[in-house]
């Protein structure tokens, strides 16, 4: 502080006693560098020493170093290699894993398309709900999952067309076999009606066994060999009658029933399905403008009907919900009424009692076959009722021409016998009794012409013609008995008696001709009651039990 002061000199005192101080500190650095010199020296010549062993080390390391990068480069080589190794196994790894996630997709893919193929569709159906609800979820991140899933709803709708086109095909093999199910179906319907009928005689003859036993011995040996021989017949023909499901086949419309179930459209299916029924039905039931000149009109549109309702009872009992019985019961009564209006018109124009009675017949057949099948049909019997007054009057027509043809090919004159077999022959013709007659001798005359007993064979024919259409409508015995008097009355007080009243009226017969018919119709009111007797003895009905109709003939010959 004092050298800052203004003291004169100070500043030069300062810098002397700095020089001063200077030098003493030269002289202790000289001394002691002098001190440390020999040191110094020496570590500089050790240094020195080191320096060369230094490089020596140096050279040696460079070289060991060289050699550890050569020897180094190889490993390398192969931990890269096991580097590059072990990411391709875990890639495979990888691979195999996902692979074993894809590899059911693709196998079910390949099913499904298998299944296509040899168009077994439903179980397409099934494989395409596993893959979508199962597999495929478990792989939706790659692109051919994406595929998969689009091709799905048009397979799908595939296979629907698919199985609309073979339920079409179905429908129209269903049609063109309806009439030969519905014959097989009658055919049957028939058998089981023959066997029936001859099992009950059969039981009939062995009631009756302990009353008449040398007759009832016969008989049932008889009805032993019909059956015997029916069920031959029946062995024969085994393989010849065929079922519905033998005729058509009928996997078409399970398989689309079953795909449109699966698809959710099952009710869609069963409306298409009962449209296109409705549609057959009014074309079956659509008869031919010809049907009613041959039989064989009628018995192709009875199989065509009956085949059509024998693959709908099928289908109900096969299905569940594709055919109701209430459906069914809806379609037959609609048919029922077409069918019976169809056939009071054709029956209308036939004039021809065989035929009619055949018609009968075959109305008879298709009633109990679909009778069988649970339909109802007494509208069809009722029916029959009113086609049965349209054969009584073609009935009447026959044997108006018949009696006509009779009544002119007659002499009017007593009938000649001979002899005793020529008297047989006419007895067993005609109930005469005449005990003085008898007791005259051959050769006589009978009083009657040979007409009387012609008419009393026709009556009984006509009564036998009538009893035809009678059998098989399901009626008792009385309902028969009174059918039969009410048709004979008809026959006697209407069609005999308007060729009588025509007879008369022609100009060539003469006294002896009306004396000979006044004869004749005497003893057609006597045969009146043999008419009666023989009635009831065809139709098991006792006059005296039953209040049974009379017959108007002994008033109508009056």
């Amino acid at each position: 502080r004092s050298v800052y002061d203004d003291q004169p000199n100070a500043h030069q005192r300062f810098m002397e006693k700095l020089d001063a101080c200077i030098r003493n500190h030269d002289r202790e650095i000289e001394k002691m560098c002098n001190f440390h010199h020999q040191g110094f020296v020496d570590a500089i010549t050790e240094l020195l020493k080191v320096r060369a062993d230094a490089e020596k080390l140096k050279v040696q390391v460079t070289d060991t170093n060289r050699r550890l990068q050569d020897a180094g480069k190889e490993v390398i080589a192969q931990t890269e290699e096991i580097i590059r190794c072990r990411v391709q196994q875990r890639n495979i790894t990888t691979v195999v894993e996902k692979l074993q996630l894809c590899l059911p997709v693709l196998e079910m893919y390949s099913k499904l398309k298998e299944q296509m193929n040899v168009k077994r569709y439903y179980s397409a159906l099934k494989t395409m709900e596993q893959l979508e609800n199962l597999y495929l979820p478990r792989v939706c991140q790659y692109r051919f999952c994406q595929i998969m899933l689009e091709n799905l709803p048009k397979l799908r709708e595939e296979i629907k067309e698919i199985s609309m086109s073979d339920l079409k095909d179905f429908l129209e093999s269903i049609r063109k076999h309806s009439d030969r199910i519905g014959e097989t179906a009658m055919k049957q319907a028939q058998q089981q009606k023959t066997f029936s009928t001859t099992l009950q005689k059969q039981n009939n003859v062995n009631y009756g066994r302990n009353l008449h036993f040398g007759r009832s011995r016969v008989l049932e040996s008889k009805n032993e060999m019909t059956m015997k021989r029916m069920f031959e017949e029946d062995d024969e023909h085994e393989e010849e009658v065929l079922t519905a499901q033998d005729l058509v086949d009928f996997s078409p419309v399970y398989r689309c029933l079953h795909i449109y179930s699966v698809l959710g459209d099952g009710e869609i299916f069963e409306n298409y399905y009962r449209k296109q029924r409705r549609k057959q039905a009014r074309l079956v039931l659509q008869p031919q403008s010809s049907m009613h000149e041959t039989v064989e009109g009628y018995r192709r549109y009875f199989s065509q009907i009956v085949g059509f309702f024998v693959v709908e009872d099928h289908i109900l009992h096969v299905t569940q919900g594709l055919v109701t019985r209430t459906y069914t019961d809806e379609l037959w009564n609609m048919a029922l009424s077409k069918i019976i209006a169809v056939l009071r018109t054709h029956s209308s124009y036939c004039s021809d009692p065989d035929l009619v009675l055949e018609l009968k017949n075959l109305i008879v057949l298709f009633a109990d076959t679909l009778q069988g099948y649970g339909f109802p049909v007494s509208r069809l019997f009722d029916l029959l009722f009113e086609i049965r007054d349209q054969y009584n009057e073609t009935l009447l027509k026959k044997w108006s021409g018949l009696f006509r043809d009779i009544f002119e090919a007659d002499n009017y004159s007593p009938i000649p016998v001979a002899n005793e077999e020529e008297y047989k022959i006419v007895i067993s013709k005609f109930p005469f009794q005449d005990p003085e007659l008898d007791k005259q001798s051959f050769p006589k005359k009978l009083p009657m012409s040979q007409s009387v007993p012609q008419i009393y064979i026709q009556v009984k024919e006509f009564i036998y013609a009538s009893l035809k259409f009678s059998e098989s409508l399901h009626r008792s015995s009385t309902e028969i008995d009174d059918m039969l008097r009410k048709s004979t009355n008809l026959l006697l007080t209407r069609t005999l008696s308007s060729c009588l009243q025509n007879l008369i009226k022609k100009p060539h017969i003469g006294l002896t001709e009306l004396v000979q018919i006044i004869i004749n119709t005497t003893h057609l009111e006597q045969a009146c009651k043999y008419l009666e007797d023989f009635i009831s003895n065809i139709t098991n009905i006792s006059q005296v039990t039953v209040h049974t109709a009379r017959l108007y003939g002994l008033s109508t010959f009056k």
